[in-house]
């Protein structure tokens, strides 16, 4: 169920024996409508009319309910896409900055991604099983991707090496969960604590520790 939509439309690419041009015009269109999806859920809720995410998206009303039949799949579509992304910069940004940076820009657009998971917890909340696999999903798309940025930070002695990859992610969620009156000054603000908090003991004993063992 998680993947359906968009193995959906990942088949249907595959099948188009349209030009190549087409194929990419049509992703296009899938992540603009993805994109309209999750700025229009953020600033109307997620019960916020169908046609107005197609309009936003310059797409036909058709088109959304071809790939997405139910409003859970389009919900369950836009939070992989925002999953995907943030992953894949993990990979991205090392080579934009040095390892502390790159490690710091990351965390930041983890947050942004919980900031829009925000923007649909009425139906996160529902109990709807459509939802059930997005925790495992998130889990299996972020750690590694985090993992990968400290050991690079940790191996250039710019953080602590005993920083696990899942502990500090579910840190960095319950850290964003402050006062809403609050929220995101106070959440930039506790994150950016806990992240020199790992510079403490980055080169002192704890690395000399783990170097000796």
């Amino acid at each position: 169920m998680l993947k359906g939509s968009l193995e959906r439309m990942t088949r249907e690419l595959e099948d188009n024996r349209a030009p190549r041009r087409m194929r990419a015009d049509a992703r296009q269109k899938m992540t603009a409508l993805l994109e309209a999806a999750l700025e229009v859920f953020a600033k109307s809720g997620v019960n916020a009319p169908v046609r107005e995410i197609a309009e936003k998206a310059g797409v036909g009303l058709g088109t959304v309910y071809r790939h997405f039949p139910q409003r859970s799949d389009l919900i369950v579509a836009v939070l992989q896409k925002g999953a995907d992304s943030c992953a894949e910069a993990a990979a991205v940004l090392p080579a934009k900055y040095g390892p502390g940076e790159a490690l710091t820009r990351w965390i930041h657009l983890f947050m942004d991604f919980i900031a829009s998971k925000r923007g649909l917890a009425t139906a996160l909340q529902s109990g709807d099983p459509a939802y059930a696999a997005l925790p495992t999903y998130f889990s299996s798309r972020m750690v590694p991707a985090l993992k990968s940025l400290l050991e690079t930070a940790s191996e250039a002695k710019l953080i602590r090496p005993d920083v696990d990859a899942f502990d500090l992610l579910r840190t960095i969620v319950a850290l964003c969960q402050g006062p809403n009156e609050e929220e995101p000054p106070y959440a930039r603000k506790m994150v950016g604590v806990l992240v020199d908090g790992m510079r403490f003991g980055a080169t002192d004993k704890i690395g000399r520790r783990r170097a000796s063992k």
